[in-house]
Formats: structure tokens, C-alpha cells, sequence
């Protein structure tokens, strides 16, 4: 993941908020999250919302950097447009 965001050029606060959002992901479910899919997505959002209390704004900007892993890096654009 890192590979292609750095070749697409993304900002360098970018790259360390994604990383850190997939990261955070993969712990709450103790697991790669290469392993995980939709329905793992939204209950890690509704953990984001209920129990972290975090900002639509931060959710909206994890959840852009779980589509990125998802649709760029391990090319499952179809299991995204289900989540």
C-alpha cells in the first residue's frame, strides 16, 4: 500500500494518516486486513462512530483510506461497492 501511495503522489500527511487508519483497522480485528471484507468495513465504522466517538469528517477519511487499500492495492473493487 505504501508502494502505490507514494507513486501516486499522494501528500506525505496523507500516506501517514492512511497507513495509520489501516493499521488501527487490522487491530480492531486482530487481523491482515487483506483477511477482512464489507461487512468487517462497516461494523469498524460503527465502532468508529459508537464507541471511539470520532467525527464523520475522521470516519469519512478512514474510510477513504480502507476504499484505497481495497480498490488500489488489493484490487477488490467489486467487494468494495458492497460495503
Amino acid at each position: 500500500m505504501l508502494d502505490e501511495l507514494q507513486r501516486r503522489n499522494y501528500a506525505q500527511n496523507t500516506v501517514r494518516a492512511y497507513i495509520h487508519a489501516v493499521e488501527d483497522f487490522a487491530k480492531y480485528f486482530c487481523r491482515s486486513p487483506d483477511r477482512l471484507g464489507p461487512e468487517h468495513i462497516r461494523e469498524y465504522q460503527v465502532h468508529l462512530f459508537r464507541d471511539r466517538k470520532l467525527s464523520p469528517g475522521t470516519i469519512e477519511g478512514r474510510t477513504a483510506a480502507l476504499r484505497f487499500l481495497f480498490v488500489k492495492t488489493l484490487r477488490r473493487r467489486g467487494q468494495w461497492s458492497s460495503a
